[in-house]
């Protein structure tokens, strides 16, 4: 999101974050609930919704951004499912756990892919160890470094079989992790854990581009129209395992751009959900949409921040990053230009998880601050004045928010430091390539939470060339924390490991926190069942028009 990377903008997280993985998980638990409703059936049980771009990639090794992950999350499933912001048992029907917590047995229901083959343990051992190898370039590979040599297969020091994941027989899968792992059974409920067809994948290695007998998934729906940057079609998986608790039949998926045409097809009946987390809402019709009661806003676990690139100059200049970040007035970008109750963020973490971080690491808007910073920062660069610094341009991806935030961060860098900001927006493909391969300065981008636990925020920025990480930024002393933190069983002291590492991170500041995250939406009031999490992502399986 990446996170998930996020495109853009769920239910507050209640739990512990080191409680939420495995409390209330029954290991003999089924996934297969009812939706508390039944439908009539005279009412239209088809979904449209907008996800307002082409996905990145519909390959779940591959993908790495909400929008991939907004479809992934109806057409493919992995051993467990986030239900009620809990991991809830899915393709598995049950696991064991070893007494020192490391290897999990998981045992696979008779379930089948869209064309009738059966899903098997083989199935997974084989999405994850493509995922994990290097010749792939998987940006979400990292993931699975939980995993037994994962991560030193994926950096060739090891070897595929060296992989801690083994189908025992078509039914049974082994996974042996590096470390105790408390929040394991929330990973396997992300997309980069989620299984592909071994047969077809070894049969057509671009099975995943379009839809087609070949695109084949094992989720409560299945492709059925690929309109690339136009429309994607989902039916309901008739092979699915769980399919009488499926009453949507259709989920037609437009990919419109435009926050004010997304709302006006809402209000001419030709969506049923409009905003987050599959869309965009346009922020100026926000006041009035919460003044007729219409507007649902939820808080969730995400961060939106800029990404500068380290290695270019005057980036390379900590106090200049510094100086940039602090001179940001937060307040008054959720106050006058997203207006969706964002808070404003001076953390990397956001407060569902870190409670402390609603006042974070420096002062909002600290202008007088800034301009130390920019002053140390250009006699370090040998500079005499603001105006000799190097061309900065502030890259964002098509979105009238983005834009908008962008402006307004571009005026705030005019009058509080005297620089010049050029802005310069692309596609999201074309954007986030951009910034996966170094070309940019500063980019904007949001991190929704894969799953409820700090590192998934922090880890993103532990390797300098990690799949998510973009700044080119790496410090030893916080790669170590995040290291040794994954073999603490201490909770508290855990904790602080964490809090250890964000403190450096907030401090040589290779991102800049703008806001944390609401979803705001709009949606039709016979719609029931949609799944919201905490963590930003939706599920249609339980939904239904009554």
């Amino acid at each position: 999101m990446k996170k998930r990377l996020s495109l853009l903008f769920s239910l507050m997280l209640v739990l512990s974050v080191f409680l939420a993985a495995c409390g209330g998980f029954n290991k003999k638990e089924s996934a297969g609930e009812k939706t508390g409703g039944e439908k009539k059936a005279d009412v239209s049980q088809e979904l449209r919704v907008n996800i307002n771009t082409e996905p990145f990639s519909l390959h779940p090794g591959l993908a790495n951004d909400s929008t991939s992950g907004t479809v992934l999350r109806q057409t493919f499933e992995g051993l467990t499912v986030i239900k009620d912001g809990k991991p809830k048992l899915a393709a598995a029907e049950s696991y064991d756990v070893s007494d020192d917590l490391t290897t999990y047995t998981f045992k696979l229901r008779d379930a089948k892919w869209t064309n009738g083959d059966p899903v098997t343990a083989q199935d997974f051992e084989y999405a994850w160890k493509w995922a994990l190898d290097p010749k792939n370039q998987s940006q979400y590979a990292y993931q699975l470094y939980y995993i037994k040599n994962g991560q030193a297969f994926n950096e060739g020091k090891a070897k595929a079989e060296d992989v801690g994941v083994k189908a025992l027989d078509d039914k049974t899968l082994q996974v042996t992790l590096e470390n105790p792992t408390p929040y394991f059974l929330e990973l396997t409920a992300f997309y980069t854990y989620y299984p592909v067809n071994s047969k077809i994948a070894q049969k057509n290695p671009d099975w995943y581009k379009n839809a087609g007998p070949d695109y084949t998934s094992n989720g409560p729906f299945k492709m059925t129209t690929w309109e690339h940057n136009n429309k994607i079609v989902l039916e309901k998986n008739e092979n699915y395992w769980d399919a009488k608790n499926v009453k949507l039949t259709k989920i037609s998926m437009s990919m419109v751009n435009d926050p004010n045409t997304e709302l006006s097809m809402f209000n001419n009946g030709e969506l049923d959900w409009a905003g987050s987390p599959t869309g965009t809402l346009p922020t100026d019709a926000l006041p009035q949409l919460k003044q007729e009661g219409k507007l649902h806003v939820q808080p969730i676990a995400g961060t939106y921040w800029l990404k500068f690139n380290t290695e270019k100059a005057p980036f390379n200049n900590v106090n200049i990053r510094k100086a940039l970040a602090y001179a940001i007035d937060r307040k008054a970008i959720v106050e006058n230009v997203t207006k969706g109750e964002q808070v404003p963020a001076m953390a990397a973490v956001p407060p569902t998880m870190f409670p402390e971080n609603k006042e974070g690491y420096f002062k909002d808007n600290d202008v007088e601050k800034a301009k130390e910073y920019l002053k140390k920062g250009l006699e370090e660069l040998g500079l005499k004045d603001v105006k000799q610094l190097p061309p900065i341009t502030y890259s964002f991806n098509t979105s009238e928010a983005h834009a908008k935030i962008a402006q307004a961060i571009q005026d705030m860098w005019k009058k509080n430091l005297g620089i010049e900001v050029k802005l310069e927006n692309a596609e999201w493909n074309v954007y986030i390539d951009k910034l996966h391969s170094g070309d940019y300065q500063v980019g904007r981008m949001g991190w929704l939470g894969d799953f409820n636990d700090p590192i998934n925020f922090l880890e993103l920025f532990r390797d300098k060339k990690g799949g998510n990480n973009d700044t080119n930024w790496e410090n030893p002393k916080y790669k170590q924390l995040l290291i040794d933190s994954q073999k603490e069983k201490d909770p508290e002291k855990r904790k602080q490991m964490l809090k250890d590492a964000e403190a450096i991170l907030m401090d040589e500041l290779p991102v800049a926190p703008i806001y944390f995250y609401t979803q705001t939406w709009v949606q039709k009031d016979n719609l029931k069942g949609v799944e919201l999490s905490g963590l930003g992502d939706v599920q249609f399986k339980w939904a239904y028009f009554e």
